[in-house]
């Protein structure tokens, strides 16, 4: 059984692509979305297998590694000494998700769907939050009174790529945007721009309007192949590939047992938690596809709740 919990915080600091392997439409490769909501996602198995491989570089004991996440099950001569790991990690779900503004560039955009799934997972970890989930009808949006002096354009008018939206302000998304500033995003100082601009600029749509942004407005790249005999594109060597972008905010549960750990001398879960903090704590991870061109890069913050 899993008595430790936390969320983990994902912040895009680059393009990230966490592949569903399956063209839709014109792209090739898509990225991951859930099923019921058509937000995007990453897979927990994904997660785990990326904080897995590069556990040493974020600080952690390599000689922990089989007991927080399991050993091997390839290596043929560890078939007897199978056993869980010790860590679970869930699937990611979308927090915050950037979109092109008229003004400062852009917003951080959700919705309530989106401030209640974390609102669920925070309080089922234990974090108690104190802001409430606020209600917004299709067309309009909330804004934080700094919101509304930056970001309106015209009278109380809000435009967001080619759409206007009737904006008014509302404490409570100045209350969830000052919460995720502190507990989201890395504590550096060089984060401060983006922690403030947080605070200033996140945006509450309806359900309906947050999920065309999330469906619509991802980060699509042609990548060509070049045939060195011609020095054109080589046949088949065109597709799109489809990547989460910059500024993204995702949230994954995390679970630690002492159960789990094998041996014989298993860990109690505070130190498999105390294992992870050291390894995801404001760190930079990457995570999916592309890590050759530089995609994949997300900083990470692990907030534990009272157990």
């Amino acid at each position: 059984m899993f008595k430790n919990n936390a969320a983990l915080f994902l912040y895009a600091v680059s393009p990230v692509h966490m592949g569903a392997g399956s063209a839709t439409g014109v792209i090739d490769s898509p990225i991951q979305r859930e099923v019921h909501t058509g937000h995007p996602s990453f897979a927990g198995s994904g997660i785990k297998g990326a904080v897995r491989h590069g556990f040493e570089a974020l600080g952690g004991d390599p000689g922990l590694a089989e007991v927080l996440f399991g050993p091997n099950p390839d290596a043929e001569s560890r078939r007897g000494e199978l056993h869980s790991g010790a860590v679970s990690f869930g699937d990611a779900q979308v927090v915050a998700f950037p979109v092109r503004s008229r003004r400062q560039g852009y917003v951080y955009a959700t919705c309530p769907l989106a401030v209640s799934r974390l609102q669920r997972m925070l309080q089922l970890t234990g974090v108690e939050t104190g802001w409430a989930v606020p209600a917004v009808e299709r067309n309009e949006c909330l804004v934080t009174e700094g919101g509304r002096d930056a970001l309106l354009a015209s009278g109380e008018r809000l435009h967001l790529e080619v759409f206007e939206y009737q904006a008014r302000t509302d404490a409570g998304v100045e209350a969830i945007a000052q919460w995720l500033a502190t507990h989201a995003l890395p504590g550096a100082e060089a984060c401060r721009y983006f922690r403030d601009k947080l605070v200033r600029d996140l945006v509450v749509l309806s359900d309906s309007d947050f999920g065309y942004f999330t469906s619509n407005a991802t980060l699509v790249e042609p990548h060509v192949r070049i045939d060195p005999t011609t020095g054109t594109a080589a046949d088949t060597g065109l597709f799109y590939a489809e990547n989460l972008p910059p500024e993204s905010l995702m949230v994954a549960p995390l679970m630690a047992s002492g159960e789990l750990t094998g041996g014989a001398a298993p860990m109690d879960s505070e130190a498999v938690m105390q294992h992870m903090q050291t390894a995801l704590h404001d760190q930079l991870l990457q995570v999916g596809g592309d890590a050759t061109t530089g995609r994949g890069q997300v900083t990470t913050r692990l907030v534990e709740g009272a157990q």
